[in-house]
């Protein structure tokens, strides 16, 4: 999918920093390119699939042209390590776990759709289906 998506964290309705090493730690064995003038990796998981991962700033981390099971499996991953939820634009804010839900920020939690899925194949079925 060529579409950004985005890991976020919050709490009492403010995104937090996110922890930038153990983000770096879940992602370093799938690493094929990096920049680190604009803090860009290139993930490639076993099976091939691969996705572009962009660190904006401490709150935030992009995910572009990702897709497959591998890409979404180590999504859970990183979203079960960071503590943190991902936000699809026109599309489902996905948490980990239900009781996450009053820490978003209140537009995500009021206007849009919020789903749990705590899994690779849970994740990639709630982005299909938004």
């Amino acid at each position: 999918m060529s579409y950004d998506i985005f890991v976020c964290r919050f709490e009492n309705g403010e995104t937090v920093p996110l922890d930038v090493s153990a983000a770096h730690e879940v992602l370093r064995p799938f690493v094929v390119a990096r920049d680190p003038a604009t803090d860009f990796l290139l993930v490639r998981t076993a099976d091939g699939e691969e996705a572009g991962v962009y660190f904006n700033s401490p709150t935030g981390i992009t995910f572009n042209r990702f897709g497959g099971h591998g890409i979404m499996d180590l999504l859970a991953v990183l979203l079960r390590r960071l503590d943190a939820v991902l936000v699809v634009p026109s599309g489902p804010t996905i948490l980990q776990r239900d009781e996450d839900r009053e820490h978003l920020f209140p537009a995500l939690r009021d206007e849009g759709s919020v789903l749990v899925a705590r899994t690779g194949a849970e994740i990639d079925q709630a982005i299909r289906v938004s």
